[in-house]
């Protein structure tokens, strides 16, 4: 992407996260003039970090999944990524406890998986290799022929190159309805759905294109970098630097005015001027709170009416002593977690029986936390916009403790020494998230793809980049969405820019 815009160009980014470092990485390296603007003290945006008393947490993301996409992204700057931190493959990989006693250990290779498969029921394992070869097929395909290609809009769709996805009809269907074509057991049909979470779907509302996150899964399997997520959020700054960008953290940006050329972003220190703006912020957040009312592309309403990735209820535990048989990373389920999805999207509600995940980096990483001690982070999906006073928050913790000691034998009621707590108020103020929402928009069939918000926003000159947009949720979708946002750019250019135009009014 080098040498895609001339160096007299200026370009803005309004937020940190790892779209924002990604755009400006990119828009750096092709030759313009980059400053990135974050209101946080720390880059990373959602994925952020909480010290406290000898103890690190990772806030947001947690799961290092497809190193391909991080390897591509550092390979278009010459670089690795063990240039910045070092990988290390968990085993397990995660642990799975439903509660009716029963767990199963999912460990990096096809083997156990395939084990663990047959176990439950006959002829699954075969099943279940048959799945995940069609899942590399199909991965393979899309991100070659559909998310590296950054198709936003519909008429992108009307390709030759597209052709071989045509047999694949069946991948916008439910994920519910594809799985159970291969598997009949409903623990392991949970195995191959609960990634969709990541997603912020649920296996009735989720295409199966995203089958392919077994592939990403069981085969790709799952690391752990130096650092933890932070360690991958200061290796991009440290990247993004190196690239000649203008980093500044502590810097709120309150209104952009302006177009193309001629933009001025208010915030604490001045008025900012800039030829182009890309907003990390989300669309909905950028508009409403950024943005004249006569320059947006959509009424409130809008946004109200989207489908929303669910929410959290987060606890970040330093405790004393021992957790075992918890893994780094450890999910207790339900064996019918049908209702906690419809607490969730249907009739929203706190839920009565959660499906969660647990999180112990200290397992791998002792560095986060003191000796003798372990890091524990516990994360409740549940659904945007839910009332999350303080009554209903120490209610749920006392349930979700008291779950976890019953369904895994690990309790920590009295062993807590240091507590931190995050919900849907945390999202909403901390982020400027609709609805309280932890991770975006859901990737629905209607909100998947060319259906998600554009990198181009209405106003010339403005664009978005980050899990709303196109490819969607997640670190590597962020990053490939950084490199569609600024690729956009490169297109659109050259534009003209303030001071163009007084040239040629003065000719």
């Amino acid at each position: 992407m080098r040498d895609g815009l001339p160096s007299d160009r200026t370009v803005t980014v309004v937020g940190g996260g790892f779209g924002g470092l990604s755009a400006a990485c990119y828009l750096a390296d092709a030759g313009a003039d980059v400053r990135l603007l974050e209101r946080h003290d720390r880059l990373g945006g959602h994925a952020g970090v909480l010290e406290r008393d000898g103890f690190r947490f990772d806030t947001g993301p947690s799961w290092y999944l497809m190193p391909d996409v991080f390897e591509r992204f550092f390979g278009h700057f010459d670089r690795e990524p063990t240039d910045y931190y070092e990988l290390e493959r968990l085993d397990p990989q995660y642990r799975v406890f439903w509660k009716d006693g029963d767990r199963v250990t999912m460990r990096p290779n096809r083997e156990n998986a395939y084990e663990v498969f047959e176990s439950y029921e006959d002829g699954a394992g075969d099943a279940l290799a048959e799945y995940l070869d069609r899942a590399e097929q199909n991965y393979e395909l899309a991100m070659d022929r559909v998310v590296y290609e950054g198709r936003e809009r519909l008429r992108d769709y009307v390709d030759t190159d597209l052709l071989p996805l045509a047999p694949r009809a069946r991948l916008f269907g439910s994920m519910d309805d594809y799985v159970s074509r291969y598997i009949d057991h409903p623990k392991l049909r949970q195995l191959l759905e609960y990634t969709l979470v990541f997603l912020g779907g649920a296996p009735h509302n989720t295409p199966a294109l995203y089958s392919i996150m077994s592939h990403v899964d069981l085969n790709m399997n799952v690391f752990y970098p130096e650092g933890g997520i932070a360690g991958v959020v200061d290796g991009l700054g440290s990247l993004a630097r190196e690239l000649g960008v203008d980093i500044q953290t502590g810097t709120e940006v309150h209104h952009i005015a302006g177009e193309a050329g001629a933009f001025e972003l208010t915030t604490e220190d001045g008025v900012v001027g800039s030829d182009v703006v890309v907003s990390n912020a989300n669309p909905a957040y950028t508009e409403q709170n950024l943005l004249d009312p006569a320059v947006r592309d959509h009424d409130p309403d809008h946004w109200d009416d989207q489908t929303y990735a669910p929410s959290a209820f987060m606890l970040y535990l330093g405790v004393e002593g021992d957790v075992d048989p918890l893994a780094h990373h450890s999910l207790v389920l339900p064996t019918d977690w049908d209702d906690h999805f419809e607490q969730i999207f249907d009739r929203p509600v706190w839920p009565d029986d959660p499906a969660y995940y647990l999180s112990v980096t200290s397992k791998t990483d002792e560095t986060v936390a003191p000796d003798g001690h372990h890091a524990v982070v516990v994360l409740v999906p549940i659904a945007p916009g839910l009332d999350d006073g303080p009554d209903i928050r120490e209610e749920y913790r006392e349930f979700v403790l008291d779950d976890l000691a019953e369904q895994t034998g690990v309790d920590l009621r009295d062993r807590i020494v240091v507590e931190e707590t995050a919900c849907v108020s945390e999202f909403a103020e901390r982020y400027g998230d609709p609805q309280g929402t932890a991770l975006g928009l859901a990737h629905t069939l209607f909100q998947t793809g060319p259906l998600r918000p554009s990198h181009r926003a209405g106003l010339d000159g403005l664009y978005y980049t980050g899990a709303y947009t196109t490819p969607g949720i997640g670190m590597p979708m962020c990053l490939i969405s950084g490199e569609h946002t600024a690729q956009d750019i490169i297109e659109d250019s050259p534009f003209e820019t303030k001071q163009d135009r007084s040239a040629s009014k003065a000719d």
